[in-house]
């Protein structure tokens, strides 16, 4: 069995919706710091994969709470 930290987790109904959740979260603020900041430029590459890399951090421990998984 893989440590804790490189297992597989399902997600029941109720994980899948935080997900979401997270996902719709992330989308809109991204939404507004484009409104603010406008989308080209590296600078905002970066903050596009910051981003990215924070919501999948965020779904993974979301993910990792038993109440979630299958």
């Amino acid at each position: 069995m893989p440590r804790p930290e490189f297992q597989v987790h399902v997600l029941n109904g109720v994980g899948i919706d935080k997900a979401r959740e997270i996902a719709d979260g992330f989308s809109a603020f991204l939404e507004n710091l484009e409104t603010v900041c406008g989308d080209a430029g590296r600078e905002m590459a970066i903050v596009r994969t910051k981003l990215e890399e924070a919501c999948f951090f965020a779904k993974k421990a979301m993910a990792s709470r038993p109440v979630n998984q299958q």
